[in-house]
């Protein structure tokens, strides 16, 4: 007897089958027709995913969109100025309720892991302390990592590194960092060695945001390349944003592509965020920021899409949809080829769930039976329709379930209903 089975889904990789949940766990993937369970949800014909994840998010700033003020500019530095005006004046309640909100949406939407940047360079560590109780309170059907993220510079901001020291001692799972906004290249190659170390004595994960500029000057990941391997973090560490690399010379690329792909860095783009933020102050040709997706794919490194911000200092729009990140990825990063769209899917699933080293993701027998239903037959599909999620499971429980939600048509000697799905080329 089985708590759950899903009947007759296609599985991202085209297997039609059943699932078989039992407790938290996924018991079955077979063919589970003569079987009993106390539900059965019909996902006959619909694309059945492991839940999405999210490896790059400022859940603190969240939903925060227009307080105190808009970004006029559109600027990244505007918005870390007006993230700042945002600290004075807000109160870890508004945190909590703003990024409660923020995942209910992201259980609708079947977003079942995510990894938070909390800002430490505030000496009451109000976001800290906020999102540690989110956490807690999303546990059983979201999986919350966080970053101690100290958002003016380790060294810059005079409170920084003690700050980022007591939210890891308060609980908090990664250590981040930002070494392009240090005073001097200088300083931020230093940051990197203090921050891995810091990870190193502690056996914690490294996510920097790293050359998150337009300047092809700014090399840090070369550095966290460097003390990857030097500390024996291999596989740990991720370097987020990487936008100097889109105007990199070629050369040099040629040369630090290997280094990433021998220290086992990961690579965390947010295409959303960065085609938006960058190339500011170009006039025409303007770039747009997003790093070499392909070509580090092509070198073997790990790179997962994701969504950074939402509604908040540097972003007026988004809705927590990773299929949406994927999206503009596909578009910005030129993969529109079927198996470089697959490629797309993947990255909002797996690659994302191997870049946060989470133990038990996936749909498999044995591990946690967390999973989406949509609205499509594939995921190039999915892909292009972003599809209603007609079923969320986390760890075994229903947590969201949403009518399919076709058209309905007023036209004479046509159907009285349109889905727009189409896959016969995908």
């Amino acid at each position: 007897m089985f708590d759950l089975i899903i009947k007759g889904g296609t599985l991202p990789d085209g297997r039609r089958t059943d699932i078989g949940i039992k407790g938290d766990r996924i018991a079955a993937i077979e063919d589970l027709s003569t079987a009993q369970a106390r539900e059965t949800i019909d996902a006959s014909g619909d694309l059945v995913s492991p839940p999405f994840v999210d490896p790059h998010f400022h859940m603190d700033a969240t939903l925060s969109y227009g307080t105190p003020r808009i970004n006029a500019s559109g600027t990244l530095l505007e918005g870390i100025g007006l993230w700042g005006e945002l600290k004075e004046v807000m109160t870890q309640d508004e945190v909590k309720a703003r990024a409660l909100e923020y995942c209910d949406w992201a259980a609708s939407l079947g977003l079942l892991a995510i990894r938070s940047h909390v800002d430490t360079c505030d000496d009451r560590l109000l976001g800290v302390e906020a999102l540690l109780d989110v956490r807690e309170t999303v546990k059983d059907y979201i999986d919350l990592q966080l970053v101690a993220f100290p958002q003016d510079g380790l060294y810059r901001d005079p409170t920084a590194h003690e700050n980022t020291i007591r939210a890891l001692d308060m609980g908090v799972d990664v250590v981040g960092g930002i070494p392009h906004f240090e005073r001097t290249m200088a300083d931020g190659a230093r940051s990197v060695t203090a921050l891995c170390e810091l990870a190193a004595e502690r056996g914690l994960m490294v996510d920097l945001h790293c050359d998150e500029t337009d300047d092809p000057h700014s090399r840090h990941i070369e550095t966290l390349a460097y003390e990857t391997q030097r500390l024996g973090l291999q596989g740990r560490v991720a370097g987020s944003h990487l936008t100097s690399m889109h105007s990199m010379d070629n050369y040099y690329v040629s040369k630090l592509l290997p280094l990433m792909a021998e220290a086992q860095v990961a690579a965390i783009p947010n295409p959303l965020i960065n085609i938006t933020l960058q190339g500011r102050h170009d006039s025409f040709p303007k770039r747009r920021g997003l790093t070499r997706v392909k070509e580090m794919q092509a070198m073997g490194i790990d790179v997962g899409w994701g969504q950074d911000c939402v509604m908040d200092p540097w972003y007026s729009m988004g809705t927590g949809d990773m299929l949406d990140v994927a999206f503009m990825g596909l578009h910005v990063a030129q993969m529109t080829s079927p198996e470089e769209m697959r490629r797309c899917f993947d990255m909002v699933t797996n690659v994302n769930a191997r870049i946060l080293g989470l133990q038990d993701y996936g749909l498999r027998v044995g591990a946690t039976a967390s999973l989406v239903v949509l609205d499509a037959g594939n995921p190039i599909e999915a892909l292009r329709l972003r599809p209603d999620r007609l079923c969320v499971v986390a760890k075994g429980r229903v947590i969201s379930r949403q009518a399919r939600n076709d058209a309905r048509l007023s036209l004479p000697g046509r159907p009285d209903s349109v889905r727009r799905r189409h896959s016969a080329h995908s």
